[in-house]
């Protein structure tokens, strides 16, 4: 074969541009910016032999946690915004919320790759450690309002998110700051709403449903408060949509076996479902029209 010339090996390779960097004997790399090398190191096989499937299955939780960190950062800065009546970048928060949302629900897509009989290769690795157990999705059902102080006793072996989760049990939602925010713009949401105790879940307020029929009967009149209940009516729904692809690969994957953590597995993920954040901006619908 002849070989190929000068402007052929152009044509098939893409020529490092001289102005590149190639010197991070002091300058600051892409790996190190990234801690790469602690990051790429951290998926720990527990199978022996280990399991081919077993990096798929680290992986994909791995990925998961890094998503609800930058969720859980997200909406804390929405709900400080609404905290400070900042509503237009609070809405600019719930946007890109609703997109990792999107990458988590997606995720599940390829977790229900793995069969029956592959998960049964790792699943005794896994011991009696669970997704129940996850701090930032605890967290994140904290902020949204769903808060449950039994949960606690989960993580009394981690200070860490023991001591996280016990401060967002004690503080405003999300729902929580929208509300006084409104409150503070003349709408009358009722008193019990605005001095109810935040460590409890939020229970839904008739009084409420009211104030927000008023909103949806005249949306151009209310626009800014009109959005942002639907925004929370998108997050919530995403996040059903997580609940629900859960519930889906859980079945797919073990039927109705007892999950790890020691939980009813599909049947306490199908109990999930009836759960609700904002449950005053579902009942209105009942009104529009």
């Amino acid at each position: 074969m002849a070989p190929m010339s000068d402007e052929a090996v152009d044509r098939a390779q893409r020529a490092v541009e001289e102005g590149i960097s190639r010197d991070f004997s002091t300058a600051m790399s892409y790996g190190a910016y990234l801690d790469l090398g602690t990051l790429l190191s951290a998926q720990h096989p527990r199978s022996e032999p280990v399991q081919h499937d077993e990096l798929l299955f680290i992986v994909q939780h791995q990925v998961s946690e890094l998503w609800l960190k930058l969720l859980l950062h997200e909406l804390r800065s929405a709900r400080a915004l609404f905290a400070s009546d900042e509503l237009g970048p609070a809405l600019k928060r719930l946007a890109r919320v609703k997109h990792v949302q999107r990458q988590l629900v997606e995720m599940w897509d390829v977790l229900a790759t793995l069969t029956p009989s592959e998960y049964a290769q790792i699943r005794p690795f896994l011991a009696t450690s669970s997704g129940f157990q996850s701090d930032q999705y605890r967290a994140v059902e904290f902020l949204l309002g769903n808060k449950n102080a039994e949960m606690l006793r989960v993580f009394e072996h981690d200070a860490r998110a023991h001591r996280g989760l016990e401060e967002l049990l004690h503080e405003p939602t999300l729902y929580d700051e929208l509300l006084r925010l409104l409150a503070r713009r003349g709408y009358p949401v009722p008193a019990e709403v605005l001095e109810r105790d935040v460590s409890l879940p939020y229970r839904l307020v008739p009084g409420l449903v009211e104030v927000f029929a008023a909103v949806y009967a005249a949306p151009a009149e209310h626009w800014g408060v009109y959005e942002t209940c639907e925004e929370l009516v998108d997050v919530e729904d995403l996040f059903q949509q997580w609940r629900f692809r859960h519930l889906q690969v859980v079945t797919r994957t073990i039927g109705h076996k007892v999950g790890t953590g020691g939980s009813s597995g599909v049947d306490f993920l199908r109990r999930a479902l009836d759960l609700t954040f904002f449950p005053e901006l579902y009942e209105v619908r009942t009104r529009v029209g």
